[in-house]
C-alpha cells in the first residue's frame, strides 16, 4: 500500500514538473521569436470604406500599441436613396486617399449586411481541426453560393456536446467583385473584406459596460442588429418599416430587440442595448426608452473607447469608424470574407531566434569556462577598495569617537538643564507667591528642596500658597512656629521639594582623580526687610 502511494506521488510530481516545463518552453520560445514587427507594436494605419443605402462613410485611422486613433472622417451622400456604383466608390476613395493622405494598400471595404448571408450551423467536433475545408465543401448546401462564385468566412463560436457552432458569412461575388477591380485599377489594394453590421460589434465591444450587447441601427427606410456575445456576433436580424408612423416603427424595432432579450436571459446573461439612429424621427429614441426593457446607450464618438482627432468627432461614419477599428484590432479581428476561412501562419522570425540562440550558448559557455577567472577579479576589485578606503575607515571612526563624546557632553547638559528649575525662577516663583507683608530673612536653594525662615501676619497660610504653586510640593513647617511680640509676626522655618528635580549621579572617579567639588551645590540667599522691596 505503502509503495502504491508513493508511486502515485512520484507520477504526480513528475507530471506536474512536466507540464511547469512545458509552459516555461512555450514563453521562452515566445520571447525567442517575438518579432520587432509584430502587430503588439508596430503602427499599424487603415483605411475603411462602408458602403451604404444613400452614399459612402469613409474613416481612416492609425494603432500604436494597443491606442486606435481616428484621424479623418467623410461621409459622402448621393441625392438618390441607391448603394453607390462601383465607379463612384472608386473615384471617391482615390479622392480620400490623395485628401486624407492614405497609403493606397491595407484599405477595407465594410459591405452592407443585406449583401451577405448570416448563419450558424453544426459540425461534429471531429472536424474541427479541419474546419476550414469542410465549410467550404458545406457552403452550397448552408448557402445559396458555391465556393467558386462567393466570398465567405466563418468564426467559430462554441464547442460543447460533441459538436462546434461556427458561425458562416458568405456574399456573392458577381456584386462584389466589381468593386474590388475599381479599386484596383486606381491602385488601391483592397485587404480585408468585412460586413457593416461587424464594425458596430466592435464599436460597442469598447463602450463602457457593454461586454455583451444588442445592437440596432435604424434609418428612414430599414433597421438590422444584431446580439453580439464573446467578442463576434451570434444572432443577426433585419428589416424594412412598412410605415412613416413613429410608434409603428418603434414597435418594430422593440420587437427585435425584446426577443434578442429574451433569448440572452434563457442563457443566463443581460446584454446592454446599443442604438444608432440616422435620420430617423425626432420621436424615435423616446419611443424607443419606453418599449424596451432595459437601458438603452445611444452610439457616439466619446462611447467607443477610440481617440478621434481633430474634425473627427463632428462626422457620423461609424459603420466605416467600425470597420477600421475591427480592422486594427491586434486579437480576435473580425472576418475577412476574401480568404476563404484560410489564414496563413504567420512564422517567427528565424534570423532574430538565431542570434539570440547563439547569443544565450555564447553567454552560457562563457559562464561555465571562467567562473574562477570571474570571481577572482571581483575579490582583487575588493580588495584594492578596502585598501583605498582603510584612511578613510580610520578617520571615519575618529569622528565617530568624537561625536559621541560631544554628543555625551550635550546629553548632560541637556539633563542638568531639565532636570530642575532655574534658581531665579524658583526665587521668582517665591516673591511671586508669598503675600507682601511676608519678610524672609533666610532662603536656601539645594538640588531637590527649598528652605526659607522669616515672618509672617500669620505662617499657616503660607502652605496652601506655596503647595499650589507649580514649582513646589511637600509644603511643611521645619520647625514650630512662635509669635514674636517686637516683630508683630509669626516666625516660620519651612522646607519644600523641588517639583521634578532629581539628584544628580557625581561621574565616575577616574584613577588618580580626586572627588570633584561642586561649583554651587549649595546655594543661600539671606536677606532682611520687607518682601515687597527685595527683587
Amino acid at each position: 500500500m505503502a509503495e502504491t502511494i508513493a508511486i502515485r506521488k512520484l507520477t504526480s510530481l513528475a507530471a506536474g514538473s512536466g507540464q511547469r516545463a512545458k509552459r516555461i518552453g512555450s514563453s521562452l520560445l515566445r520571447v525567442l521569436t517575438f518579432s520587432a514587427a509584430d502587430d503588439l507594436i508596430f503602427p499599424q494605419n487603415n483605411l475603411s470604406v462602408s458602403i451604404e443605402r444613400g452614399g459612402l462613410s469613409i474613416a481612416y485611422g492609425s494603432r500604436f500599441l494597443s491606442g486606435v486613433s481616428v484621424r479623418k472622417t467623410k461621409e459622402i451622400t448621393l441625392e438618390e436613396d441607391r448603394y453607390p456604383h462601383p465607379d463612384e466608390t472608386a473615384t471617391s476613395v482615390a479622392l480620400a486617399v490623395n485628401e486624407f493622405g492614405a497609403p493606397r494598400s491595407n484599405l477595407t471595404l465594410s459591405i452592407p449586411k443585406a449583401w451577405t448571408i448570416i448563419k450558424t450551423a453544426e459540425f461534429p467536433a471531429t472536424v474541427k481541426e479541419n474546419l476550414a475545408a469542410v465549410v467550404s465543401y458545406e457552403l452550397d448546401r448552408l448557402t445559396p453560393f458555391t465556393p467558386g462564385d462567393a466570398f465567405f468566412d466563418f468564426r467559430l463560436l462554441s464547442e460543447r456536446d460533441g459538436k462546434v457552432v461556427v458561425l458562416i458569412l458568405a456574399a456573392k461575388a458577381d456584386v462584389i467583385q466589381p468593386y474590388l477591380s475599381g479599386l484596383t485599377e486606381r491602385g488601391i489594394t483592397v485587404g480585408s473584406l468585412s460586413v457593416n453590421l461587424l464594425g458596430f460589434g466592435t464599436l460597442c465591444r469598447g463602450m463602457k459596460n457593454m461586454a455583451g450587447t444588442v445592437f440596432v441601427k435604424a434609418d428612414d427606410k430599414e433597421y438590422e442588429g444584431a446580439w453580439f456575445s464573446g467578442g463576434t456576433v451570434t444572432r443577426v436580424f433585419s428589416g424594412s418599416f412598412q410605415s412613416s408612423e413613429p410608434n409603428v416603427r418603434a414597435d418594430a424595432v422593440a420587437s427585435e430587440i425584446k426577443s434578442l432579450l429574451d433569448a440572452a436571459k434563457t442563457e443566463g446573461r443581460s446584454p446592454g442595448v446599443a442604438v444608432y439612429l440616422r435620420g430617423t424621427e425626432p420621436a424615435l429614441p423616446e419611443l424607443l426608452k419606453v418599449r424596451i426593457p432595459a437601458p438603452l446607450t445611444f452610439l457616439r464618438p466619446a462611447d467607443t473607447g477610440l481617440k478621434f482627432l481633430g474634425d473627427a468627432t463632428k462626422g457620423t461614419a461609424f459603420s466605416a469608424v467600425g470597420a477600421m477599428a475591427d480592422s486594427l484590432q491586434t486579437r480576435e479581428r473580425g472576418p475577412n470574407l476574401l480568404t476563404g476561412g484560410v489564414y496563413k501562419e504567420q512564422k517567427p522570425p528565424v534570423a532574430v531566434t538565431v542570434v539570440l540562440v547563439v547569443a544565450i550558448i555564447a553567454a552560457f559557455a562563457a559562464y561555465l569556462v571562467a567562473p574562477l577567472r570571474v570571481e577572482e577579479k571581483r575579490l582583487a576589485g575588493i580588495s584594492r577598495q578596502i585598501s583605498a578606503t582603510r584612511d578613510g575607515v580610520k578617520k571615519v571612526e575618529a569622528l565617530k569617537k568624537e561625536v559621541d563624546l560631544l554628543s555625551a557632553e550635550i546629553e548632560s547638559i541637556r539633563k542638568f538643564k531639565e532636570g530642575r528649575p532655574l534658581d531665579l525662577n524658583l526665587l521668582k516663583e517665591l516673591t511671586t507667591v508669598l503675600p507682601k507683608n511676608t519678610w524672609l530673612t533666610r532662603c536656601r536653594i539645594t538640588e531637590t528642596g527649598v528652605d526659607i525662615e522669616g515672618y509672617a501676619a500669620s505662617a499657616t497660610e503660607l502652605l496652601p500658597k506655596l503647595e499650589a504653586s507649580p514649582y513646589f510640593k511637600k509644603v511643611e513647617f521645619a520647625s514650630s512656629t512662635f509669635r514674636d511680640v517686637r516683630m508683630n509676626a509669626d516666625r516660620f522655618v519651612i522646607r519644600m521639594e523641588i517639583e521634578g528635580a532629581k539628584k544628580l549621579e557625581e561621574p565616575a572617579k577616574k584613577p588618580g582623580e580626586s572627588a570633584p567639588v561642586p561649583a554651587a551645590g549649595l546655594k543661600k540667599t539671606e536677606g532682611r526687610g520687607p518682601k515687597n522691596e527685595k527683587k
